[in-house]
Parts: structure tokens; C-alpha cells; sequence
């Protein structure tokens, strides 16, 4: 078992200094992608067969992720202030305990809200384990690896929402969605906490050295440097309203995530509306996730060497118009292929947003800053399930999402294009990580 005396020994910066522990945080985030991916597909087709909501049930059964959103934005602002204070792996290993009943919760459910405690305390979950396992992988690397940490950080993850989505429905065909979610979930969450508490250490001091790195590139320069402890309300203030870029950054994040609550919501329902079964409607979906995934190996990169603008925006717009076409098309090859472009798009922008957070972000809090960023883009769960269930309901069609939803992306690309300045990425001679 990892303790605080293995860190005494003088630390560097990098991916390869620090391969051993960057590997076991990506195998933190493909777990924490794995307990939220089990719920993508398999819980909206227990809304119908379990608890007797109609397809037309469209505000009950967003309720479910506007309950998440909500609970997993507060929880990354939280998070990231706090990890600040104490430290990342606590709150790692808190997160892993808080996400035990939620398996539990869905296998002895006697209502849909039951669901609903499910997802919050899934929430609790997602804030705090994928918030930790990104904190500490940023504070590892060098400065100029930000993109690609981003890329693997949220292949790991996404990859892993896409196969736990196709693997339960898989197992819940074959032993039942009940029992199926309940053997998934308690395997990977026990297998969550147990490399938390003993293969894990804590990287603040790593931010730490960050910070100092700042600091006399600061002085250096001749600037004055401010030392001053900042509330987090102030920093919320001067993140959410007086910042340009960080302003433009955290409504994009929030828009983003509209995409995915409609892939968590409405898409199963329309697939399954269209005749498709829900293990067919899974592998559409996953096609979503995997896609997505795997192609932030290649964008995360690609930002650190050309830049964030151009992969932010392009995403924003290659996502719009896929969601757009995804009611136009009737074939299980069609809804694929938009389904990947719809993968595509999040992976040119998803982990660029969080690269160009930590870029404008002062290293001593960056977490912060990024936790604020963070609980913007969650909370557009709930802003975005809560805007669609309201369209469908009066609408009476589930069209309606995914129009809403392209409008959306197309007009946020708009802006973070308007916003960012182009942005000139050096070249550096050493390219080892």
C-alpha cells in the first residue's frame, strides 16, 4: 500500500517520470465510465418495463438525469475546492464509497424513486471520482501535456460508458436488467475502491510544484504576483461573468452536455420507438461512446500542437448537425453513422474545453477553476434534460430533442469561435512525455 512517505522523494513532472501512477488513475476513470455507462441504456428500458412509464412519460424519465446533473455539478465544484485543501486521493476513495448503493438501490427498487436516489448518489460518485482521477493525471504531466492528458483521461472514461451500456443490456438479456446491474455495478465499484485505497497516492504535492513553477516564471517576467487566498465564490464570480474566455469555455461545456442526456435519454426511446430491441438500440449507442473515446487519443494531441479554437468549435458544429440528421434517417447503418459523428464531434471538443480551462487557469487553482468548469458543464444534464423533457412533453413528439439540441450546438460553437483568440502553440524540441 501507497503512503504519503513514498511521495517524500524529489518529484518531477511528465507522463514518463510518472507512468505507474498516471496508468492506475486512467484505470480509476475507465471504472468510474464503466458505473455510469451500466445506466445509459438499461435504465431507461426499466422506466417502461418495470415501473410503467409510457414512452410519452417524457418528464419522469428526464427527471432521472436532471437529479444527476444537479448533484454532480454541485459535487464537481465541491470537489475541486476541497481537493485543493485536502488533498485528491480522499476524496477518491469517498467517492467510490458513495457510489455502493446505487446497484443496490436499482436492484431493490420498489418505484421510480428509487431510480432517483440512484442517480443521486451516482452523482456523488461521478463528481468526486472523475474529478480526483483528472486533478491528479493534470498535476503529474508537464504544463504542455494538458491536451494530451485530457485525450487519455477521456478515452478511458467514454470508452467505458460505451461498453458498459452494450455489456449490460447484453447481460440483461440474458440474467435480467435487475440482477444484471447489480453483479456489473458491485464488481466495479468494489474494484474501484480497492485500487483507491492501495495502489493510488495523492498529487497535490506534484500541483504544488506547479504552482511553484508558475510563480517564478512570474517573477521572472517581472510581473506582480498575488499570493492572496481567493473564496471560491470569487473565483465563481470572476470564472461565470468577468472572464471572456472562461465565460465562453463554461457555456460551451454546459451546451455540450446536452448532447449527452439526449444519448442518455431520448436516443434509447426513439431507437426503441423505431423498432429497434434494446440490445440493437445498446450497439448503436456504444458505436457513440467507443467512438468517442477512442478518438481523444488523437485530439488531445492535436490541441496541444494547433490549438484549442478550431477542434472546439468544429466539434460543437459536427455534433449540431448530426443530431439534426439523426431524425432524418431510418436505417440501423444511418443512425450508426451519425451516432459516430456525434462521437466524433465530442471528442474533438470534450477534452480541448478542458485543456483551454486549465490553459487561462493559474496553476495554484487550476482545480478550482476546472471545478467550476466543471459544475457549468454538468449542470447542462440537468438544464438539457430538463429543456428537452419540457419540449417533448408540450410537443408531444421526441423529434423535438434532437432539433433543440443541434440549434444548441450549432450557436455555442458560434460563440467559442467569437470568443477565443487563435492560439499559437509552441514546438517544443524535447518531445518525450
Amino acid at each position: 500500500m501507497f503512503t504519503e512517505n513514498a511521495i517524500d522523494k524529489a518529484i518531477s513532472h511528465g507522463i514518463r517520470a510518472n507512468l505507474a501512477q498516471i496508468v492506475q488513475q486512467l484505470i480509476q476513470v475507465f471504472l468510474v465510465g464503466l458505473t455510469i455507462g451500466m445506466t445509459r441504456t438499461v435504465v431507461p428500458g426499466l422506466a417502461e418495463s418495470e415501473f410503467g412509464l409510457t414512452a410519452q412519460a417524457f418528464m419522469s424519465l428526464a427527471l432521472f438525469v436532471v437529479v444527476f446533473g444537479l448533484v454532480k455539478a454541485v459535487m464537481n465544484l465541491l470537489a475541486g475546492h476541497l481537493s485543493d485543501r485536502f488533498g485528491r486521493r480522499r476524496l477518491l476513495v469517498g467517492g467510490w464509497l458513495l457510489a455502493i448503493p446505487v446497484p443496490l438501490l436499482i436492484f431493490y427498487a420498489q418505484s421510480w424513486a428509487w431510480i432517483l436516489w440512484a442517480m443521486l448518489f451516482l452523482g456523488l460518485n461521478q463528481g468526486l471520482c472523475w474529478s480526483m482521477a483528472l486533478n491528479s493525471k493534470l498535476d503529474l504531466a508537464r504544463a504542455d501535456q494538458k491536451g494530451l492528458v485530457n485525450g487519455f483521461n477521456e478515452f478511458s472514461g467514454y470508452a467505458a460508458v460505451g461498453l458498459a451500456g452494450w455489456i449490460t443490456a447484453y447481460l440483461a438479456e440474458v440474467y435480467g436488467a435487475r440482477e444484471a446491474l447489480l453483479g456489473f455495478g458491485l464488481v466495479v465499484i468494489g474494484s474501484g475502491l480497492v485500487l483507491a485505497v492501495w495502489k493510488v497516492i495523492d498529487t497535490h504535492p506534484w500541483s504544488q510544484l506547479h504552482q511553484q513553477h508558475h510563480r517564478l516564471a512570474q517573477e521572472t517576467k517581472g510581473e506582480n504576483v498575488n499570493h492572496a487566498a481567493m473564496r471560491l465564490s470569487a473565483m465563481m464570480h470572476y470564472a461565470t461573468f468577468k472572464q471572456p474566455q472562461l465565460m465562453a469555455l463554461n457555456q460551451a461545456g454546459l451546451v455540450e452536455k446536452f448532447v449527452d442526456a439526449l444519448v442518455w435519454i431520448f436516443m434509447p426511446v426513439f431507437l426503441m420507438s423505431q423498432a429497434q430491441s434494446l440490445l440493437q438500440a445498446s450497439a448503436i449507442i456504444a458505436v457513440y461512446g467507443v467512438v468517442w473515446g477512442a478518438s481523444q487519443l488523437i485530439t488531445g494531441p492535436l490541441s496541444d500542437k494547433y490549438g484549442r479554437r478550431g477542434l472546439i468549435a468544429g466539434g460543437f458544429w459536427l455534433c449540431g448537425l448530426a443530431s439534426l440528421g439523426f431524425v432524418w434517417v431510418e436505417t440501423v447503418g444511418a443512425w450508426t453513422l451519425l451516432a459516430a459523428l456525434m462521437g466524433l464531434g465530442m471528442a474533438m471538443l470534450y477534452p480541448t474545453l478542458g485543456a483551454a480551462v486549465a490553459d487561462v487557469a493559474e496553476p495554484k487553482w487550476r482545480a478550482s477553476i476546472l471545478g467550476i468548469y466543471r459544475f457549468w458543464r454538468d449542470f447542462g444534464y440537468a438544464a438539457g434534460a430538463l429543456l428537452m423533457g419540457l419540449l417533448a412533453f408540450y410537443s408531444e413528439s421526441l423529434i423535438w430533442p434532437f432539433y433543440l439540441v443541434g440549434g444548441m450546438m450549432l450557436l455555442s460553437g458560434l460563440w467559442v469561435w467569437l470568443a477565443l483568440k487563435p492560439q499559437k502553440r509552441k514546438i517544443h524540441n524535447n518531445l518525450s512525455i
